[in-house]
Parts: structure tokens; C-alpha cells; sequence
């Protein structure tokens, strides 16, 4: 099989460029419409910031997080705003994160960006998570389901629950491929930050949506953390979605009324 053909999305969807256009469109759109709490600070890096776009809704209610991709070595929070919009449609507050990108910093230092940014919501707002992300933030959301929390004095439900939307659960395959020119991962490193080599999550639900039309490789990932993650006792699924790819498939975020948004709205509700 060829690896770099199997994770080369661009390739695989030449009109990419058109979709991420779209998306920096829409999103300047949502955050002129929703300029109120825009680039608040986590940390001290410039990237170590978040925008939160409120609903109106219940206060109470678990805050959504959503994470955006780009192989953990490009894109911006501020190019995916609009992410939100299906979510606070539907009464639920929406955090999104930048964080910090490869060459500069190692696969490590990102998953402990996202955790850091979950602990500052957790501290300043008292409110659980459901985390969802699409590509390299899927396997962010996945690590953050699967993360210790006790260890930094927070509930150990802190992330009630997630979805991966085509996420990376197993980083090993993609070790040989040009991805990892930049983040320069050996197999311990690798192994030690693929969410699907973890201990499983002992609560809540986790699912693991993927475009219909993405290469074989995507579908496995979502497949294979599906069945370990419920074989180990977790409410898990995975849940291709016919006709859309790799980059059109998170658009389903934007529609209140979509199959992907209600799942997200009954995460947070615990259903």
C-alpha cells in the first residue's frame, strides 16, 4: 500500500484549495457576527489562544470544543469559526483553540497545548467538555477523551465525551510519510502519542466519523479505534458519511439540523 498516497488528502481532492477558501469566507463571516469573546489567552504563546462563541443557552450545559486540523503543522482556529454555528443553533457554547504547530514544537507539546486549554475552561468556567475535531483535532479530541485528568485536580469525566471527524487514532503509518517531515516522530513517539495505544476512556461515548469518498486508511483508523474502544467497554461507533471527503465532511457542523450535529448536541445532552 502506498502510505503517502493514503494520507495525502490534497492530492485526493483536488479542489481543496476552493473548500479551504470557503471556509475562511464563512468563517470571517461567523466572528463578525460573534465578535464578543474572540482571542483570549491560555497561555503565553501567540497560538496558545481560543474564541468562544456563546449561544445564549443554558449556562450550565457542557461547553462543546472543537479542534481544527491541519496535521498538526498548519491552519488556524480563526480560519474554522463557523464550526460553531450548528452547536449554538442548538443552545450549546463553542470554544475553538489554536495551539502550537510542527516544526516548532513535537507532537507531545500539541496534545499538552489541548490538555492545557481544556484545564483553563474546566478552571474558569466549571463547565464538563465534549471535544470533537476534524482530522489531526480529531485525534487530539481523542486524546483528551482519553486522558487522565485526576492528575491535574479535575473531574475524571472532565471530557464527557467526543467525536473524531476523520481523526487520526494510530500515528505509527504514518511514520514513513511526508506528513512526518515535519514532526520528525521515531516509533516510541509515535506509539506514545496515538490515542489507540492508550488505555481506553472509562466513560461517556466516543464517535468516529469519516468521509465516505476518503482513502481506505481513514476508514480504518476510525474503524479499528471503534472496535478496541468498545471492545474495552466504551459507548464507541464509527460512521462514514456517503459522499463527502475529506475536506467536506466537517461542513456538517455549520447545519443545525444535521445528522453529525445532533449526534454532537446529544454527546453534550449525555444521551
Amino acid at each position: 500500500m502506498d502510505l503517502n498516497a493514503q494520507y495525502n488528502n490534497r492530492a485526493m481532492v483536488p479542489n481543496h484549495p476552493d473548500i479551504v477558501a470557503g471556509w475562511v469566507k464563512d468563517a470571517e463571516a461567523y466572528r463578525a457576527a460573534h465578535p464578543q469573546s474572540l482571542g483570549l489567552a491560555y497561555g503565553d504563546h501567540e497560538r496558545h489562544a481560543f474564541d468562544l462563541f456563546a449561544s445564549g443557552g443554558d449556562a450550565g450545559a457542557p461547553l462543546v470544543v472543537f479542534i481544527h486540523g491541519g496535521y498538526w503543522q498548519g491552519l488556524h482556529r480563526t480560519q474554522f469559526s463557523h464550526m460553531a454555528a450548528g452547536c449554538n443553533a442548538n443552545g450549546l457554547d463553542v470554544a475553538i483553540p489554536s495551539y502550537r504547530l510542527a516544526p516548532e514544537v513535537g507532537i507531545a507539546d500539541i496534545i499538552d497545548d489541548i490538555q492545557a486549554f481544556c484545564l483553563q475552561l474546566w478552571r474558569t468556567h466549571g463547565r464538563k467538555l465534549v471535544v470533537a475535531g476534524h482530522s489531526a483535532g480529531g485525534h487530539l479530541a481523542a486524546c483528551m477523551m482519553a486522558a487522565d485528568w485526576t492528575a491535574h485536580d479535575a473531574p475524571a469525566d472532565l471530557v464527557m465525551s467526543g467525536m473524531g471527524i476523520s481523526g487520526l487514532y494510530d500515528l505509527r503509518p504514518l511514520l514513513p510519510v511526508y506528513v512526518n517531515d515535519a514532526l520528525k516522530m521515531d516509533e516510541p513517539v509515535a506509539r506514545s502519542a496515538s490515542p489507540l495505544t492508550w488505555a481506553p476512556p472509562k466513560h461517556g461515548r466516543f464517535e468516529a466519523w469519516v468521509g465516505g469518498d476518503e482513502s481506505c486508511e481513514y476508514h480504518r483508523q476510525s474503524e479499528t479505534l471503534a472496535a478496541v474502544w468498545l471492545g474495552a467497554g466504551l459507548d464507541c461507533c464509527w460512521v462514514p458519511v456517503e459522499g463527502d471527503n475529506h475536506f467536506t465532511v466537517v461542513r456538517h457542523l455549520v447545519d443545525k439540523d444535521s445528522a453529525m450535529t445532533k449526534a454532537l448536541v446529544a454527546l453534550a445532552a449525555g444521551a
